[in-house]
Formats: C-alpha cells, sequence, structure tokens
C-alpha cells in the first residue's frame, strides 16, 4: 500500500520536474526473477529506475540509512535492504538473491558508485552479474538519460534482455567478468540511442 502510493507521488513528481521519458517496459517480464542493471548518477536514481515499472522494486541501500529514525521504515516498505559498505555483506548476498530466486525484481548499479554523464566510467563489479549467474534471473539493462535539473528531460530506457547462458557453464573462465563486460556494454548502449 505504501509502496503503491509513494510510486504514484513520485511518477507524477518525475513527470512534471523532470519531464520523465520512458521506453521498453515491455522488455521486462511480468513474472520471474528480474534483475534491472542500470548506470548511476546520483541518489535519485533508484526511485528513477523503479518507478515506472509495474511490479515492486527492491534494492540494496547501505546500512546507515536504516538507522535514521523513520527513514529506515519507510525504505524498508518500499523494498530495500541493508548492505554493508566496503566489505562482502553475506545477509545482503542471501538477501538478493532470495528475493531473485522467489520471482521478486532488483534493481542494482553495476559500476557500484555514482558516475556522471561525462565522466567515463562504464567499468562494472561483478555483483551483478553474479546474481544473475546464481539465480537465474532476467537481465534487463537500464540506463538513464539527463541530468536532473528541473524541467529538463529525463530519459529512462530499459533494454531487452541480456543472454548470459554462454556463461553459465561452470568451466567458463572469468564467467563474471564476462558476463559482467556484457551487461556494461547493453546499459552503454541503451545510453547512445
Amino acid at each position: 500500500m505504501i509502496y503503491r502510493f509513494c510510486r504514484a507521488v513520485l511518477r507524477a513528481l518525475y513527470k512534471l520536474l523532470f519531464r520523465l521519458e520512458v521506453t521498453g517496459l515491455e522488455h521486462i517480464p511480468q513474472e520471474g526473477g528480474v534483475l534491472l542493471c542500470s548506470n548511476h548518477l546520483t541518489l535519485l536514481d533508484p526511485p528513477t529506475i523503479g518507478i515506472m515499472v509495474k511490479r515492486k522494486v527492491h534494492f540494496m541501500a547501505k546500512q546507515e540509512l536504516f538507522q535514521i529514525f523513520g527513514f529506515g521504515w519507510l525504505i524498508t516498505q518500499l523494498g530495500a535492504f541493508p548492505v554493508k559498505r566496503g566489505g562482502v555483506s553475506k545477509e545482503s548476498i542471501k538477501t538478493a538473491l532470495t528475493l531473485l530466486r522467489s520471482g521478486h525484481v532488483m534493481g542494482i548499479f553495476p559500476e557500484g558508485r555514482r558516475v556522471k554523464n561525462g565522466e567515463g566510467g562504464g567499468i562494472g563489479k561483478k555483483g551483478a552479474a553474479t546474481f544473475a549467474l546464481r539465480s537465474d534471473a532476467a537481465v534487463i539493462p537500464v540506463a538513464i538519460v539527463g541530468n536532473y535539473k528541473l524541467f529538463h528531460k529525463m530519459k529512462v530506457a530499459y533494454g531487452p534482455p541480456v543472454d548470459l547462458s554462454e556463461f553459465k557453464d561452470k568451466g567458463v573462465p572469468d564467467a563474471a567478468e564476462k558476463a559482467t563486460e556484457k551487461i556494461m556494454a547493453a546499459i552503454t548502449a541503451l545510453k547512445e540511442l
């Protein structure tokens, strides 16, 4: 209930304030595990890639946010779960895989940090690919194009699923790295459309 209400409010605000234009929503499967893999510009990106999706989108968020009175409760209701920064968080990995294997949608930023338009980027970390390979979730590349200036157009493009089947054989050397490169290439191609 809270998720739907916040999503409706944010949809209206984003369309008004950022003239949000969205393409490719038809690429997102209506059921089964889905991993939305996006470039990462600002703290506004999680709602940007999630508010137009019909299904609830879950995100990892730094653990410190859950310790803020009231805010931690709110982001939990909105589908966020904590991750420890600066190290491997077994609990967050387990939560992510459980969500994906249970048929939920999760958003992730493979670069692992915010990279502004024009600053290069395009190099992803292995986390998103590892989640995809271990969960068999559909991988949907997402590109956010724009700079969040008020009343300037922002665009979010969802691409067709990235086929990672060639990397699922346990004998493929550097499977996660190669899958990451393929995911990042799909995101970059969407940004250039």
